[in-house]
């Protein structure tokens, strides 16, 4: 059924805070808009810089500019994205803080990649059908 049917099984969307919200619900905040702009140096990643806006498009000075830093690492699978946010106050100091903070990113990817491998590597295998009766066939006998 489509998405705005009101018979319909609620159908979830993830925002881009990965909160579930009914798809019937989908709306901007017009009191958390951010102008987006891409800076790249084509070769290692980007950097978004997040200016908070008010409802006409202004600058709103009563909160901070962010600076999003984004890159890739190529697996056996493909490209796997990898984004972390940069505590900046200029692009400049962005940038120079890129090269580290991506460092510090793809590491903790790693690391939680492993975890999770590791996890469905121990999780406990049942056995399908009946198990084997206890006691026979032995040929040790108890007094």
């Amino acid at each position: 059924m489509a998405i705005g049917s009101c018979d319909a099984d609620p159908i979830y969307l993830l925002t881009m805070a990965t909160k579930p919200e009914p798809a019937n619900e989908i709306k901007v905040d017009p009191n958390a808009l951010y102008l987006e702009e891409v800076f790249t140096d084509r070769r290692v990643g980007t950097i978004r810089r997040m200016t908070p806006v008010n409802k006409d498009g202004a600058r709103d000075q009563a909160r901070a500019v962010l600076y999003i830093g984004e890159t890739q690492v190529l697996t056996p699978a493909g490209a796997l994205p990898i984004g972390f946010e940069i505590g900046a106050g200029s692009l400049e100091e962005a940038a120079e803080k890129f090269g580290l903070l991506a460092r510090e990113a793809i590491e903790r990817t790693v690391k939680e990649l492993q975890e999770m491998r590791r996890q469905a590597a121990s999780q406990i295998v049942v056995p399908q059908g009946p198990l084997p009766p206890v006691g026979s066939g032995g040929k040790i006998q108890m007094p």
